[in-house]
C-alpha cells in the first residue's frame, strides 16, 4: 500500500466519515467513573442511563462512559472512537472493499444504528448513523456496544 502525505484523504472519493462523534471508555463502576470525570476533571454530565451509559461534555466534544455487565471485565484496548456517517450501509461496503470487516452491528431503535470495527493494530472504532441529525455536542445513546 502506498503512503499518502499527512492531511490527504481517500483518493478518488468522498471521506467515509463525517466527523468524530464521541470517544468512550468501558468502566466497571459508573458512579465512581462519573465522580472522577465530573468532580476531579470538571466535566459536565450531559446524560446518564443508569450504570450502562453516560455522556460528559468536554470542551464541545463528548466523552462517554460505557458500563460493563455484572461480573464482566473491562475490555482491554482503551478508548473506542465513534465516527458519525450519513449512510452506515454505504460506509460498511466501502470499508469492506478495503478489507475492513465489521465485528459487531447494533442499533438503538428509532435513534441510531452502529457497526464496530478494528484498525490494523486491533484498536476498536465504530461508525454510527443517527435516525435524525445530531448536533456535534448533543447527547446521544449508543446502546449496547
Amino acid at each position: 500500500m502506498g503512503q499518502r502525505p499527512e492531511g490527504e484523504g481517500v483518493s478518488g472519493g468522498s471521506p467515509i466519515v463525517e466527523r468524530l462523534d464521541l470517544v468512550f471508555y468501558w468502566v466497571s463502576d459508573m458512579g465512581r467513573s462519573i465522580e472522577f470525570y465530573r468532580d476531579v476533571l470538571g466535566l459536565r454530565v450531559l446524560r446518564r442511563d443508569g450504570d450502562n451509559w453516560a455522556e460528559l461534555e468536554a470542551g464541545g466534544r463528548r466523552l462517554a462512559l460505557h458500563g460493563v455487565g455484572e461480573g464482566q471485565a473491562v475490555p482491554v484496548g482503551g478508548a473506542t472512537a465513534v465516527f458519525a456517517v450519513a449512510d452506515l450501509d454505504g460506509a460498511k461496503a466501502a470499508l469492506s472493499a478495503r478489507g475492513v470487516r465489521s465485528t459487531h452491528d447494533g442499533d438503538v431503535e428509532g435513534y441510531a444504528r452502529f457497526s464496530s470495527f478494528s484498525d490494523p493494530d486491533g484498536n476498536p472504532f465504530q461508525l454510527i448513523e443517527y435516525a435524525r441529525p445530531q448536533a456535534e455536542s448533543s447527547p446521544g445513546l449508543h446502546g449496547s456496544h
